[in-house]
């Protein structure tokens, strides 16, 4: 993304103060569960592909070390999905599978979530699931504006993009 497009949608706010509730702005809730999940989906392939190229660039760079780097290698590969969602949401906003399905996370006063507000996001995703195992995720089924326990924590909501 350039960074005056980047600039841009920092400066646009869909809403300020609270955000709209569904019935208020259905173009910024329309879909969100279907399309976050297949998001997510998409997410997934993409990390598991790259995963796979970085798992085989360690692999080889552990090799040739004589095995003395593979304990940094195992712990790049467990933090691999960490960075990946970090970085896009952080910088961008948006995950590659989160842009494909026109979605975006925002603060709960409708700007741009902030990088470490995004981060913390992740990080709450990744411990909320795990201890879990995937069935805090149905809370978004129960909540006004489809948010899940990390958009909670974090101050985030997920909403359509060009809505």
């Amino acid at each position: 993304m350039p960074a005056d497009e980047a600039d841009a949608r920092r400066r646009r706010q869909p809403w300020t103060g609270l955000p709209p509730p569904p019935s208020a702005a259905p173009q910024l809730y329309a879909g969100v569960v279907v399309r976050r999940s297949l998001a997510y989906l998409v997410d997934v392939c993409v990390i598991a592909v790259l995963g796979l190229c970085l798992g085989f660039v360690l692999s080889v760079a552990g090799f040739l070390t004589f095995g003395l780097i593979t304990p940094l290698a195992v712990i790049a590969l467990a933090l691999w999905p960490l960075a990946y969602h970090s970085f896009f949401l952080a910088s961008r906003g948006a995950t590659p599978g989160m842009r494909l399905f026109d979605l975006e996370l925002r603060d709960w006063t409708g700007k741009a979530a902030e990088p470490l507000q995004a981060i913390l996001q992740i990080i709450l995703f990744y411990v909320t699931v795990g201890l879990t195992a995937w069935l805090v995720l149905f809370l978004v089924l129960f909540t006004e504006r489809n948010r899940a326990l990390h958009d909670i924590l974090a101050g985030t909501l997920v909403v359509r993009r060009d809505a």
